[in-house]
């Protein structure tokens, strides 16, 4: 599991560095505002981009499985029909985040001053989705046959290119909020293209012909019954995260300056954590197709323990070394000083996350996704805007915000995982 996740790892932290890196980028260069601005979308971003990538681990799940019980004719239908249906799923998320973007930044308080510069980033960055689509997609089908090299090097060829255009379009052509989305958008492009070619160039487990390409209509359910409650899954935490910024919004601008730069730190943590669900789904999955009981469950046990553990780790690590770290995003002091505020809150609170979300992707291994998409419906968004009116309504502080985190995720994980624990006494 170590040996499959750490190129994974590497892809991942490569992804959220290359996002540091246009933050840094927009804070050092183009000011406190566009650094505003960019960071009032994270939270509306991951609301489309999570659907995507719910849709990826739920192409991983089915292919894992199908790969595992030695089904050749189910896999190529299985990448065919999936490709399809992520690439439709790409083009209508653009179009809807292009045609609501305004409405939906609105309807989050986003400051005036930092509206219009929102606006423009997420409607760049939405031109993005389809070729965002592309990439989870092919992530998925590689991640499945234990491949995980090769998205890697994809993202690394792509990243190097988003961080020349990023230092090119904002301090040469003094282009700010918008240089930072359009090389963001190059980027994707760049590395669906990779990943296009090298499945149809390949001739292993794997082969892609688009002159095959065709929906098979079990094969659609099962994605549908799988991917799609798996990117609900994301976009549910995406939509009670809608609610946080709200509070957040509610202070002034260099809180929310603050909270930005702190908050690009989240998924180098989380992501270095989540390769080890993939790991777990994958596993899960493969062992659930070869009837492999006893794998199932050590699979389970092994990468909640791992991914505990580097959350605690790098929490404790960033509790102690935070300023420095912030010092990336911005100088100013006075947005550091706020974003201490938030990082001493969530240090400690990331490796709680870890029971949650293996326990999830353990029960999309075994091919069920939607009862556990009700119980993140209730614990990680019921739970947290309940939390927002009343605990922090009261209180009124940033703290008091920001506790909800590790509150949502621990209720969260106790369903998960009984939940888990029931199917997969009942699998075998």
């Amino acid at each position: 599991m170590i040996q499959f996740s750490l190129p994974l790892v590497c892809t991942n932290l490569l992804q959220v560095l290359f996002s540091m890196v246009d933050v840094a980028v927009v804070g050092k260069y183009a000011g406190t505002t566009a650094l505003g601005a960019v960071g009032s979308t994270p939270n509306l971003l991951f609301l489309f981009v999570g659907l995507l990538t719910g849709l990826g681990s739920g192409v991983n799940a089915i292919m894992a499985y199908y790969v595992g019980a030695k089904d050749k004719k189910s896999v190529d239908e299985t990448i065919y029909t999936a490709f399809l249906f992520c690439i439709f799923s790409g083009f209508a998320l653009c179009v809807l985040g292009i045609a609501f973007a305004k409405t939906m930044l609105s309807a989050m308080n986003t400051k005036p001053d930092l509206l219009p510069g929102a606006v423009l980033y997420f409607r760049i960055y939405m031109v993005s989705m389809p070729a965002a689509a592309i990439y989870n997609f092919g992530n998925g089908v590689f991640s499945a046959i234990g491949e995980t090299k090769k998205p890697l090097y994809f993202l690394a060829l792509s990243g190097v290119v988003n961080i020349a255009l990023d230092l090119l379009f904002v301090i040469c052509f003094k282009m700010n909020v918008a240089g930072v989305a359009y090389a963001t958008v190059i980027a994707q492009y760049i590395s669906a293209v990779l990943m296009m070619i090298f499945l149809i160039r390949g001739n292993g487990q794997v082969h892609f012909s688009l002159r095959a390409l065709q929906i098979e209509r079990t094969k659609l359910a099962r994605i549908v019954s799988i991917g799609l409650p798996a990117g609900m899954q994301n976009a549910i935490f995406a939509f009670a995260n809608v609610f946080v910024q709200i509070g957040v919004n509610s202070f002034d601008s260099l809180m929310v300056a603050g909270t930005s730069a702190s908050a690009n730190i989240d998924p180098l943590i989380y992501n270095v954590m989540a390769a080890f669900y993939v790991a777990c789904s994958t596993f899960i999955a493969q062992n659930y197709g070869a009837g492999n009981k006893i794998r199932v469950l050590n699979c389970f046990f092994v990468a909640t323990a791992i991914s505990f553990f580097i959350g605690l780790v790098l929490g404790t690590l960033l509790f102690f070394f935070g300023s420095p770290v912030l010092g990336f995003f911005t100088s100013d002091g006075r947005v550091i000083e706020c974003a201490l505020r938030r990082v001493k809150i969530l240090a400690f609170s990331y490796c709680v996350s870890a029971f949650m979300d293996s326990a999830i992707s353990a029960c999309r291994g075994l091919g069920k996704t939607l009862v556990p998409s009700v119980f993140v419906l209730l614990g990680s968004c019921v739970f947290r805007i309940a939390w927002i009116y009343t605990i922090f309504a009261h209180f009124g502080t940033i703290e008091s915000l920001f506790l909800l985190y590790v509150f949502s995720w621990g209720i969260t994980a106790l369903f998960e995982s009984a939940y888990f624990y029931r199917i997969y006494k009942a699998a075998f």
